[in-house]
């Protein structure tokens, strides 16, 4: 009993005290929501937020580095291996520096020096907020997908690998907004002036016993059966009216005590009855009890804080009532935990209990049926090792959190370790409530602000190595830019310089090709020297006819020869400045940039044979130009220039013209020749034949030679007359006509080709009208080059522009994102001095 009032005397000495750290932790509850709701809108709106993860060092690396000094024992510095769950390539080497008092959990790249790390490191273990062992971990924060065992396809790590940043952007705000939610259930708890108690444990661990041995009342229900399937909340009963009762809760809506439509009234002897009846059903049942102790004595009644004391099903009876054991963690400020000492701690207490120690870093530990155990000792002994393991803090505490009792000896008035326990739990929830009810809180803080620590200073570095590799394209990318802006000019000019150069040295150089070899042809000669064309040998008079004939096909030939000889000129020409086009590609072009691949083919150029062009043009994305005009194409086929006619004999026009016209303007020699003598004086007379003159010719000119010789004047000139023709037929035929012939054709086909007719376009004659034709084909071959390049030029350009663009984008948000971490990091350092200086209170 003196104890008892001491306690309840302690319990008013610390009110004032607790109210202070109360409030201090509301005001660091309310900066920690605010730094997850910046967090949250900076993960949707500026930066998608990346998921670390940490990994052990191979043998070698991961071997701790220590230092030894006469003031400090050996500590080891954590390096870890950091990379992403959403790009596994990305990997670097940190060092890890734990939380600390007045030290948020820090990362930073292992190129800084060791020392450095370890002189930090030297500090006691004992001031750190986060155990080393889980520095390299998340705790809220962490996405704990099971679906496989660690190394498989199905495991964690290989899952979360596959998923793309934005889902795993998603998943840490899902996991943030959570965290939220929890930390204004949080607040709640923290302003909520009673403390409510959750008994939970394994299955038939003894929780129901334990329970009615601290109301000292057989209220919940015992067997040896499982029994307890429902959530029974026992209040005192003055918070009823002080009416013993019990409220069963309807399910979906709210309760409230002065709402009797929320709940259904029963008395307390039905609570074993209802219990049974209802073992597959969630129940949520309200107790009111009066406690006959004085306040000093009881839990419930106290006089000072209201207290709540609920009792849960097992956690291993089935896994919807587990969950919502695990759910209840949410609004509980104590957890007793009530383990048998017969089979200790099973793996759903274990997960529990792993799960508890994330908020709740003390647990009330209750070793129940201890009492039944043979080998006390080793029993204390394992049962400490796990509780250790499972929360450090609690092992700590142990001569006051962990009790081996037996709660069916309790109602005896010697159990003295019951009487301990009840004591060290009356002084855990009144007197300790800084440490019952504020501690969770804080711990919860102290753990979410560590995984923002790891999760800011990790996406720091991400920030930072984007800042870089953004300032290095910018530097990169930007001259070769700015190049290719000041270059655009001068290549489309030079371009054009290439494309009008090639354009009008090829129609130039066909103009002088045409008109020489027109020129030749007009004496006589061939238009072009060629081996394998030579003109026609004279066969005699006999003959004559189809030697004026050969004689035009020759001709004609030969121009044709000097068309492709314009052409073949026209494509080196184009091949020369399809060169040079290429080099401008590779002067103005920058690196990385794929050069075209097409292929010059010379031989496509003038082609008409469609099919032939579009099989060159196929062929390695082949560059080619075909022409559309075929004048003076295959001139020595055409039937119009192949008639042989009268005149290419004899050329009475052009020999009247020479002797008859005025002189000043006729550039041949008007000397006398046997050749002119024939020509004016007997002109078609001479010949006599159906093929020069025709039927129609040669009867005329016997008409007119019999009425000649009838003249008797005519017959005294007759003889002499003849005999001159005869004379000059016989020198003319022997001598000139052989040479004559070749000289006649060439000028009548020079004719044909130049005619200077005022009415006709430049380009309507012969020369002009291929010289237009070749300028057009290199025109077309060269402008199809400069446009390609052009093309890659302006993709070139465009590429290189988003590529700053993107660049110049990526600074500002790297930038931003580095200032915003580390000011993040700067907010939780200042909660974190807030939430420890209430520990330290």
């Amino acid at each position: 009993m003196p104890q008892s009032e001491d306690i309840h005397s302690k319990m008013e000495d610390v009110q004032e005290k607790y109210l202070e750290q109360k409030e201090r932790l509301l005001g660091a509850i309310d900066s920690a929501k605010t730094i997850l709701s910046d967090l949250r809108i900076f993960n949707r709106d500026s930066w998608v937020v990346r998921y670390p993860q940490l990994r052990d060092q191979s043998a070698e690396e991961s071997t701790p580095v220590e230092v030894s000094t006469s003031k400090a024992p050996k500590r080891k510095s954590i390096r870890r291996s950091l990379s992403f769950a959403d790009d596994p390539t990305f990997q670097t080497d940190v060092v890890l520096t734990p939380a600390r008092k007045g030290m948020a959990r820090s990362m930073t790249l292992a190129s800084i020096a060791d020392e450095t790390a370890e002189e930090q490191s030297n500090e006691e273990d004992e001031d750190r907020l986060v155990a080393p062992s889980d520095a390299a971990d998340f705790h809220v924060f962490r996405l704990d997908l099971k679906l496989g065992s660690h190394g498989s396809s199905s495991s964690p790590a290989a899952l979360v690998s596959q998923l793309e940043k934005a889902s795993i952007a998603n998943l840490l705000d899902d996991r943030i907004g959570a965290s939220m939610n929890h930390i204004n259930k949080l607040r709640q708890r923290v302003e909520d002036k009673s403390s409510k108690v959750l008994v939970t444990g394994d299955l038939n661990a003894g929780k129901s016993t334990f329970v009615n041995a601290l109301l000292k009342r057989e209220v919940m229900p015992v067997d040896q059966q499982p029994c307890t399937t429902a959530f029974c909340e026992v209040h005192d009963a003055a918070d009823n009216d002080g009416k013993e009762e019990l409220h069963i809760l309807k399910e979906g809506i709210p309760y409230s005590r002065e709402d009797e439509s929320t709940y259904t009234r029963a008395d307390l002897s039905e609570l074993e009855s209802i219990v049974s009846e209802n073992e597959n059903v969630q129940q949520m049942l309200k107790v009111y009890l009066r406690d006959a102790r004085s306040p000093t004595e009881s839990l419930l009644s106290n006089g000072i804080v209201d207290i709540s004391l609920i009792d849960a099903p097992g956690l291993n009876r089935d896994s919807m009532k587990t969950t919502a054991v695990f759910a209840r963690q949410e609004e509980i400020d104590v957890v007793v935990f009530v383990v048998s000492a017969e089979n200790h701690f099973t793996l759903s207490a274990k997960e529990f209990l792993w799960n508890a120690s994330n908020e709740k870093a003390y647990l009330f530990i209750v070793v129940n049926k201890y009492e039944q155990i043979r080998d006390k000792a080793k029993c204390r002994r394992l049962v400490l090792e796990q509780i250790k393991q499972l929360s450090p803090r609690t092992f700590e505490d142990a001569e006051d959190l962990v009790h081996f009792v037996d709660s069916a000896s309790a109602f005896q008035k010697d159990s003295q370790s019951f009487e301990n326990l009840e004591s060290s739990l009356r002084s855990f929830v009144l007197v300790k409530r800084a440490k019952s009810k504020l501690t969770p809180a804080s711990t919860y803080l102290t753990h979410l602000l560590s995984d923002v620590d790891l999760l800011v200073g990790a996406n720091a570095i991400v920030a930072e190595t984007e800042l870089e590799r953004a300032l290095e394209d910018l530097n990169r990318s930007r001259p070769v830019l700015e190049k290719m802006k000041n270059g655009r000019e001068a290549l489309d000019e030079s371009l054009e310089h290439v494309e009008e150069a090639g354009s009008s040295r090829s129609r130039m150089r066909t103009k002088e090709i045409l008109n020489d070899a027109l020129v030749r042809v007009g004496q006589g000669k061939l238009g072009v020297e060629v081996s394998g064309l030579n003109m026609p040998s004279y066969p005699g008079f006999l003959g004559i006819w189809e030697y004026a004939r050969e004689v035009r096909k020759t001709l004609l030939t030969s121009v044709d020869i000097a068309v492709k000889l314009a052409e073949d000129e026209a494509r080196k020409i184009t091949s020369t400045g399809v060169d040079k086009v290429f080099q401008l590609g590779e002067d103005h072009l920058p690196e990385g940039v794929e050069r075209s691949r097409r292929v010059f083919m010379p031989e496509a150029m003038f082609s008409t044979d469609k099919l032939a062009r579009k099989k060159a043009r196929r062929q390695s994305g082949a560059l080619l130009a075909g022409g559309v005009y075929t004048l003076g194409i295959s001139l020595g086929q055409r039937p119009d220039m192949l008639e042989t006619t009268f005149f290419d004999i004899f050329d009475v026009q052009h020999q009247f013209r020479i002797h008859f016209s005025d002189k000043s303007s006729e550039e041949e020699d008007p000397s006398l020749t046997a050749l002119s003598v024939a020509s004016v004086g007997l002109g078609a007379l001479t010949m006599v034949g159906g093929k020069a003159l025709g039927v129609r010719g040669v009867i005329e000119g016997i008409v007119r030679l019999t009425d000649l010789l009838g003249n008797q004047t005519a017959r005294k000139w007759a003889a002499p007359v003849l005999g001159a023709l005869t004379i000059g037929a016989a020198v003319y035929f022997v001598l000139e006509l052989p040479s004559s012939i070749p000289r006649t054709v060439g000028r009548r086909i020079q004719a044909t080709l130049v005619k200077e007719n005022e009415e006709r376009v430049e380009d309507a004659s012969f020369v002009e009208a291929h010289a237009g034709r070749v300028g057009r084909e290199s025109r077309k071959v060269l402008r199809l080059a400069s446009w390609d390049l052009r093309e890659r030029f302006r993709n070139a350009m465009e590429e290189r522009g988003r590529e700053v663009r993107g660049a110049e984008d990526m600074e500002r948000k790297a930038r931003k994102a580095v200032e915003w971490f580390r000011e993040v990091e700067q907010r939780a350092g200042g909660v974190r001095c807030a939430v420890e200086s209430i520990a330290e209170a």
